[in-house]
């Protein structure tokens, strides 16, 4: 992609994005939109040499991997130690992290060239209080770091729901929250042995541009005094 190209694909990515950010009722500065737009680029530059991602096109780009990212924003409870598990290209924590930036994040992922990815990213953005940690989630259980010290574990797409809770769990705090990010078929994964150990909330959202069903699975302890 020619320089050229690559400014027009990144001025097509900001009209989608804008409108998705409209659409959705958020509201996000201009430096804001710019950081995301940043990030945008390098993961398009970087894609071209290592599989970050097949969703390339700049619409598909900014409502499937940043609008989709933001919109869960307003089902996130209190807290603000997050561990995003199986990030990929810094999704949906990189996105969550500019929108508010008092959220501190730890990006998780097993693949080296996506945390150095990851890691450059961060740096060209200037943001604090981010990691990209190239781990295992099962070595990171082992870690005092790690190990029950985050209000929330969040993925998108990384795993079967069972699977992911049970990965999930030993990274949390007393009264943290598990948040799986799926498509419409998310129901089909929440088994009587889930309903038994937690409190289980859906909700159901669809992204504005392409009208993609999504559902972000909630789950809490059983002691929660206010639920989810």
């Amino acid at each position: 992609m020619t320089p050229k190209n690559m400014d027009n694909h990144i001025l097509e990515f900001e009209k989608h994005l804008e409108q998705g950010i409209r659409d959705i009722n958020l509201d996000l500065t201009d430096h804001q939109i710019s950081l995301i737009s940043a990030h945008a680029r390098e993961l398009t530059l970087w894609n071209k040499k290592i599989n970050l991602t097949a969703i390339t096109g700049p619409l598909d780009m900014a409502e499937k991997h940043f609008i989709d990212a933001l919109a869960i924003y307003r089902f996130l409870g209190p807290g603000k130690r997050i561990l995003d598990m199986g990030t990929g290209g810094g999704f949906p924590g990189i996105p969550l992290k500019i929108l508010c930036p008092a959220l501190e994040f730890s990006l998780v992922d097993a693949s080296r060239k996506k945390i150095n990815f990851l890691r450059h990213t961060i740096r060209t953005l200037g943001l604090e209080k981010i990691q990209a940690l190239h781990s295992r989630a099962e070595d990171l259980h082992h870690d005092p770091e790690h190990a029950g010290k985050y209000d929330m574990v969040i993925s998108r797409g990384f795993a079967h729901l069972e699977k992911f809770v049970g990965l999930a769990r030993p990274f949390l705090r007393p009264g943290g929250i598990i948040y799986a990010m799926k498509g419409s078929q998310a129901l089909d994964e929440i088994t009587p042995d889930l309903e038994n150990r937690f409190i289980i909330r859906t909700d159901a959202y669809r992204l504005p541009l392409q009208q993609s069903e999504r559902v972000l699975v909630r789950l809490g302890p059983k002691d929660l005094p206010d639920g989810l």
